[in-house]
């Protein structure tokens, strides 16, 4: 009885090259995962990666090469709250910053003691809330005194967090919050004091990409025009909206796959996430001012059009 064996010579799919890759290899993850989109993008039958696909291995790489403070939530965005603040404040925290972990600090943000999770508090409201009198059931009003105390006296709710150098190597943090179940780092500078956070969510993200949550807007990314020359353009519109609008083509045919999205273009122009300021020139002669970033992506972007070429006068000489 004949067997059809033609489904042993198929190309292995994304992830069963990237587990051979990673399984056993003697170069770095750098080497491996290039191989990976060189081999992939080589096998028969068309089996290219997709833009997705591409995008996560190349985060892949980038991450390899990450140290903490490349990734961290600078000190002057970290929202956090003192010790001796009461439980409504609290509930205000949570409810303000749409965080699921709350950093915990006594007297200066350069002593912090721990973190609350929200899953934990909730707990906390519902078994205070929860209490009877008598026959009674007060369902979930609290008391005046319990959303009065100050967080520092339920020593229980605070759980510990992990303090890591600036140097350290991300991907060896996410090991570390892997192993020890913490998500949650405070990078502390050379002399002890608060230099940035990390979350697990944050090291995922590298790799991932955003991840939205039921609390993101999820409005289209669009293009505000300022005036005939300058529009302000959200980082996640499309390219191909761009080359539409102002009648240009961004990204070469041979380099479509490499991105799809503004943030995307800025990157492969120029290799790293540009700072706040910072202009970008493209060959069409248009300019990327970057007016919103932090250490991960880009967010928002000035776009500046150049001059239309005056016209030539004709005439007979």
């Amino acid at each position: 009885m004949s067997h059809d064996t033609s489904s042993d010579h198929r190309p292995a799919g994304l992830f069963a090259r990237v587990k051979r890759a990673l399984s056993g290899q003697s170069g770095g993850l750098r080497e491996s995962l290039e191989d990976v989109i060189e081999t992939h993008d080589a096998a028969p039958g068309g089996d290219r990666l997709s833009v997705e696909q591409r995008s996560m291995l190349r985060n892949l790489i980038a991450f390899d090469d990450l140290r903490v403070d490349d990734a961290m939530v600078p000190r002057a965005d970290i929202v956090a709250i003192e010790d001796v603040a009461s439980m409504r404040n609290l509930l205000e925290a949570f409810t303000q910053a749409n965080h699921s972990r709350m950093p915990v600090y006594h007297e200066t943000l350069d002593n912090i003691t721990g973190m609350v999770h929200v899953k934990d508090f909730l707990r906390w409201l519902e078994v205070k809330g929860s209490k009877r009198r008598g026959k009674a059931a007060t369902g979930l009003a609290l008391p005046v005194a319990e959303l009065s105390s100050a967080i520092k006296s339920h020593g229980s709710l605070i759980r510990d967090v992990l303090f890591v150098p600036p140097s350290m190597p991300a991907a060896d943090l996410l090991l570390k919050m892997k192993s020890s179940h913490v998500h949650l780092a405070i990078v502390i500078d050379e002399y002890g004091g608060t230099d940035g956070l990390l979350s697990i969510e944050d090291l995922v993200e590298l790799i991932v990409g955003d991840i939205s949550d039921e609390h993101d807007t999820d409005e289209d990314p669009h293009i505000t025009r300022v005036d005939d020359l300058t529009h302000v353009a959200d980082a996640r519109v499309a390219i191909a909206k761009l080359d539409e609008m102002f009648g240009v083509d961004l990204l070469p045919d041979e380099e479509e796959d490499e991105a799809d999205t503004l943030a995307g273009l800025i990157y492969e122009m120029v290799g790293h996430v540009p700072a706040r300021g910072e202009i970008i020139r493209h060959d069409s002669g248009i300019e990327f001012e970057i007016l919103e970033t932090d250490r991960r992506r880009v967010k928002r972007v000035r776009v500046h059009l150049p001059p239309p070429r005056p016209e030539t006068e004709g005439g007979d000489a």
